[in-house]
């Protein structure tokens, strides 16, 4: 089979070598490891359709891989079986940007685009693509599409469901499905793109994708408030909401025990508080308006807010490059905390009025559960997600006799809190391998039984990342 492939994707598409396939058998957080006989990358969707087609006649697993930054072992290659150990399939070398078409707001692209390169070109075309997260210097189109990436800019642009306008896509037999037309418009039926979007690779590959650009946002204001609670913040995003509207771009809760090790970890961690704030509130507003005064409008708000006692302080950046510094911070969080310890991620979403008591109920459930583990807080607050995050020392966690099992008996914890609140245990990182008993046991049976069998239709024979999303599928 080797020589097939490499018939199809010369020798520099193929990396057979141990330590060449290296960096794409293991997670970047280093936690879990596979196999796979070779990693295959080729260079245009030609050659993806016949990877995948040969493939479907040995009967060998195809595992995705894009910029390995997930969080739920997705990209991770594991097989059910050892005489079909699978591929790799990397689209790296699959990075063009196809056409930017600035009237109608499409960017046309290479799945193996990297996200930063995305940024960078729709800045050159007078346009902006409004995601944003802290690995876009590594991360591919490919992998934030088969996830549903979110972000800090979801509150106002939505996840990468809203702003994706079309998909090319190698199925499980190697056919090519082309739906890039990016019509605003198109009430033609199904609209399969998004069974897709959030798949995580495992209905076929995506290979390109239509794009939604949006006007570039040249007046911005950011502030870094100081609250006492999450009550007040939930209130403040209500006021804010009131005044600004759809300028709101950003608004993020942070609890003090997660700056403070950004302060022990990161670089260039400049804070504008001497004391960490119990929780801090990021914040920014933008508008394509040059002439909107954002920053009064901030201190408009955040003032009256002040005067009633319902905030302990704030900052306006008074700059843009404090207002990079306050982002560079928010951008640290994961970072520092792999240096720090074990750290459990969950990756809840509830509505934004439940976001106070669902902290106040985690934490609960925390402190009788898992004494030994302190807890963190990195919430987008404007749509509900909260990333509540356990961390235990790396002392601690070496004696445990199943540290897989265990961490899901914490994940099971918080996401039955969650789902008291009637919120998902996945709001944006996925199910990956890592959460999918978590997946069946917390989804509506019947919803659960459609996934199954949508699978089922597209992949008959399970080898589109198999073991990921659905345990039970195959």
């Amino acid at each position: 089979m080797l020589d097939a492939l490499r018939g199809i994707v010369g020798e520099k598409g193929l990396i057979t070598d141990p330590a060449g396939m290296e960096p794409y058998l293991v997670d970047w957080r280093q936690r879990l490891r596979g196999t796979a006989l070779a990693v295959v990358q080729p260079a245009s969707t030609a050659e993806v359709s016949a990877v995948v087609a040969l493939c479907a006649a040995e009967g060998q697993p195809v595992f995705p891989v894009g910029g390995n930054t997930g969080l739920c072992f997705g990209a991770v290659p594991i097989s059910d079986r050892p005489d079909r150990p699978g591929i790799m399939l990397s689209l790296r070398r699959m990075n063009r940007i196809r056409d930017i078409d600035r009237a109608s707001g499409i960017a046309t692209v290479d799945a193996g685009v990297v996200l930063g390169d995305l940024h960078a070109a729709a800045v050159e075309a007078g346009r902006q693509f409004p995601l944003h997260l802290g690995s876009e210097g590594s991360a591919q189109i490919g992998g934030l599409i088969s996830t549903n990436a979110g972000g800090t800019g979801v509150v106002r642009y939505g996840p990468m469901r809203d702003l994706v306008a079309g998909l090319e896509v190698v199925l499980a037999d190697g056919r090519v499905l082309n739906d890039l037309a990016a019509l605003r418009k198109d009430n033609t039926g199904y609209m399969l793109r998004h069974l897709f979007i959030g798949a995580e690779g495992s209905l076929g590959i995506v290979t390109g994708a239509a794009l939604r650009l949006h006007p570039q946002v040249p007046n911005t204001a950011h502030a870094w408030v100081a609250a006492a609670k999450p009550d007040d913040a939930v209130a403040l995003f209500a006021a804010m909401q009131d005044r600004a509207g759809s300028a709101i771009q950003a608004f993020e809760l942070v609890s003090r025990s997660q700056f403070e090790l950004v302060r022990k970890h990161a670089e260039r961690a400049r804070f504008p508080f001497a004391e960490i704030p119990a929780w801090s509130v990021l914040i920014e507003l933008g508008s394509e308006d040059a002439t909107t005064a954002l920053g009064d409008l901030l201190e408009e708000v955040l003032g009256g807010a002040l005067e009633r006692g319902e905030l302990l302080d704030a900052v306006i950046a008074s700059s843009q490059q404090q207002a990079a510094d306050f982002w560079h911070i928010r951008h640290s969080v994961s970072e520092a905390n792999k240096k720090e310890g074990m750290s459990i991620t969950h990756d809840v979403a509830v509505r934004s009025s439940d976001v106070a008591p669902f902290i106040a109920a985690a934490d609960e459930a925390a402190a009788e559960l898992f004494p030994q583990a302190y807890s963190e807080v990195v919430c987008h607050l404007g749509d509900g997600n909260v990333h509540y995050i356990l961390m235990f020392s790396h002392e601690y966690w070496a004696t445990l006799p199943d540290p897989e099992a265990f961490a899901l008996t914490v994940e099971r914890a918080i996401h039955d809190v969650a789902a008291r609140f009637g919120g998902t245990f996945s709001a944006e990182h996925g199910v990956g391998r890592k959460l999918t008993e978590e997946l069946e046991r917390l989804a509506d049976p019947l919803r659960y039984e459609l996934m199954i069998k949508v699978k089922e239709l597209f992949d008959p024979q399970n080898l589109m990342n198999p073991g990921v999303l659905l345990a039970k599928a195959g």
